[in-house]
């Protein structure tokens, strides 16, 4: 569904990042950690064609994000760390314009479930500028899901939702693997990867540091428990940034 092939992004000479390939299958959740600076949002934004690669090849469902990006984008979701919406629009009428910007006919019924499952079918016609920070972010991740996208990519997903928003919107990722989407999440919560992930990568200072299953990066460090693993891991990818820092 998502392939990356030697990816690399500079600017004005600094490499942000450096040489980077792997691949998110049907069904599978990449975590992406790492420090600030890492290289994790411009990841991000190179995959959903926000900038462009300086060398490699992005692919989404066997379509090149430059060479093909509106192809490459109608099997695309990207949610960003802070939703930009239109304040002068209700929830409903972000559905609505979703539906005609991907061109998905009849989208009614589908977006009604969606309001359904987010808990907002009673903010349907709400401005969203008067909506609270996490309801916004359940907007964005409804209109994301709308045109049923391959591939999903989340950029710190929980930021303002209460417990009870956190684990919808976890059971709703799970849910878009299990329908066989292929999906990326950055964040710093370690809990969240350890609960959703398939797969994890590290990334420090623009450059790959760990990628496997999270079973196998668990096994790696031989912690007694699946959080001190994942601590472990954290520490020993960020390093040399903290070396650096020092």
């Amino acid at each position: 569904m998502l392939t990356v092939t030697n990816f690399s992004k500079n600017y004005s000479g600094f490499s942000a990042v450096r040489d980077l390939s792997f691949t998110v299958g049907p069904g599978q959740i990449l975590g992406l950690v790492g420090p600030n600076g890492a290289g994790k949002t411009t990841t991000l934004r190179a995959l959903c064609g926000i900038v462009p690669p300086t060398a490699g090849q992005i692919s989404i469902a066997g379509h090149d994000i430059v060479r093909t990006p509106i192809a490459a984008k109608r099997n695309l979701g990207y949610i960003p760390d802070d939703p930009r919406l239109f304040d002068t629009l209700t929830v409903w009428e972000h559905l609505a314009f979703t539906a005609a910007a991907y061109k998905v006919a009849a989208f009614e019924e589908r977006a009604e479930t969606l309001l359904g499952s987010f808990e907002l079918s009673h903010k349907r016609d709400t401005l969203v500028h008067n909506l609270s920070r996490g309801m916004r972010q359940k907007v964005a991740i409804a209109c994301a899901f709308l045109h049923d996208p391959k591939a999903i990519l989340f950029d710190e997903p929980l930021t303002g939702l209460d417990p009870q928003g956190i684990r919808g919107i976890q059971q709703a990722i799970r849910d878009r693997a299990q329908d066989g989407a292929a999906i990326i999440i950055s964040s710093h919560l370690l809990s969240l990867f350890e609960t959703l992930c398939t797969h994890l990568m590290g990334l420090n200072l623009g450059q790959c540091r760990r990628f496997g299953t999270m079973d196998d990066v668990l096994a790696e460090f031989g912690q007694s428990d699946s959080n001190s693993a994942l601590e472990a891991a954290y520490f020993t990818i960020t390093q040399d940034h903290m070396t650096g820092d020092a």
